[in-house]
């Protein structure tokens, strides 16, 4: 998917630490890694501008698709575009999913663990399954 373009026709990229300072006087958020100024919209969201002001500073990609938007909540965004998350941090927030989950442990164990588990058991049964055709 191409990038969109601000007013001035350049990307402007963020780091997080700039958007966490846009959480008390404006209202700047993360979707899907692009970077959205709502803070004149506030007021106008139907869900009540708390929801909003909530997930200022912060991703809130995961409460967007949750709550299920229309395409034209989605079209809306466009004029609230204001730039792209640096990739850099895109990588460290992928990374940051990848290896904790929600109550900080490792989420990477809870597949790995038992899908080596089951390959263990397939490869156990196939063993004993050939053994007793052969006997």
């Amino acid at each position: 998917m191409a990038s969109e373009e601000t007013a001035d026709g350049h990307v402007k990229y963020y780091t997080l630490e700039e958007i966490k300072t846009h959480k008390s006087t404006d209202a700047w958020l993360i979707i899907h890694d692009k970077e959205y100024n709502i803070t004149s919209f506030l007021e106008e969201h139907p869900g009540g501008e708390e929801v909003l002001v909530e997930q200022a500073g912060a991703d809130a990609t995961e409460s967007f698709e949750d709550v299920g938007h229309s395409t034209d909540a989605r079209e809306m965004l466009i004029q609230y575009y204001i730039g792209e998350l640096q990739m850099v941090q895109r990588l460290l927030s992928l990374n940051s999913f990848i290896t904790t989950s929600g109550d900080g442990s490792s989420s990477w164990t809870t597949w790995l663990i038992p899908a080596i588990a089951a390959v263990v058991v397939g490869i156990m049964y196939r063993y004993y399954m050939l053994e007793r055709k052969s006997s």
